[in-house]
């Protein structure tokens, strides 16, 4: 079998609002926007029998680590923000879980939700581009499953075998001056802002990203379409701020709509991007 065109790695999630209970987890959330957008895709994640895998685009090819319970997240917003607590972890992902005919592929995201995902799957994939979406090697858990920063003590040989690194503001409190240095020594950063657009390191130089307008529905997800999209665009045309402005389009389209259900495809994405170059 022939590798897909994008793999993404990290837990699938059962995300608790309220009463509503939904798919989601940040693999999952680049998985749909690169299949969106038109490649083939492989997802290796963990979950127990509960997760309804049916849900996921069936052209999705899912690869999945047993476990006795999938990774639960409980929501709630308040005036500071989203607060989250996780009920539940599934199983670890490896080296050894990588499916070795997936090792060639053109493009591939590590997407931890709460250090889910071994940083050094990052260096089997000799062959094309990786990125980290890397949320969730930068947060823990307190006693009562309170997610909370900590400190990233040894990203080194994972910065030296990735070429995009992505994070958001709200992931990297306490040590912003460390990840500015991160971002300084790579090929390619990006800092998200939310409302505010992102920060785009290049070779070590900084650039403001606009934020493109959205009516907000929901904001889940929206930093790992950012990601996926951006890894995407970057590998297709080379250009690092063509990538960042098609990346800003999708995130904010995406939080249009609920779930992924705003993701957006290759049509609305290019018409998103020509709307947003105009403007600028």
């Amino acid at each position: 079998m022939s590798s897909p065109d994008f793999v993404a790695i990290g837990h699938v999630t059962l995300d608790r609002f309220g009463d509503a209970v939904r798919p989601g987890g940040s693999a999952l959330y680049a998985a749909v926007t690169a299949h969106r957008l038109g490649l083939s895709v492989g997802l290796l994640t963990s979950h127990a029998d509960d997760f309804p895998l049916e849900v996921i685009p069936s052209r999705i090819e899912v690869v999945s680590v047993p476990a006795e319970e999938t990774t639960l997240f409980e929501h709630r917003h308040e005036p500071k923000g989203r607060v989250s607590h996780v009920r539940a972890v599934a199983s670890p992902l490896t080296a050894a879980d990588v499916p070795d005919d997936w090792r060639e592929a053109s493009m591939t995201l590590l997407a931890p939700v709460i250090d889910d995902v071994e940083p050094m799957i990052a260096t089997l994939f000799t062959d094309g581009a990786v990125g980290a979406a890397a949320q969730g090697w930068v947060r823990q858990l307190e006693a009562d499953g309170l997610v909370v920063p900590r400190l990233w003590q040894s990203p080194e040989r994972l910065l030296e075998s990735v070429q995009a690194l992505f994070l958001s503001g709200e992931d990297i409190l306490g040590q912003e001056a460390q990840v500015v240095e991160w971002f300084q020594r790579m090929p390619v950063g990006v800092l998200t802002a939310n409302r505010a657009g992102a920060l785009l390191f290049v070779n070590g130089e900084r650039y403001e990203v606009q934020p493109r307008p959205a009516h907000e529905v929901d904001p889940t997800g929206a930093g790992d379409v950012f990601a996926a999209t951006f890894l995407i665009e970057y590998q297709r045309d080379g250009d690092p701020w063509l990538a960042a402005a098609a990346a800003a389009c999708a995130g904010s389209l995406a939080v249009e709509g609920e779930g992924w259900a705003a993701v957006p495809d290759r049509a609305a994405l290019e018409d998103a991007l020509a709307e947003y170059q105009n403007r600028q």
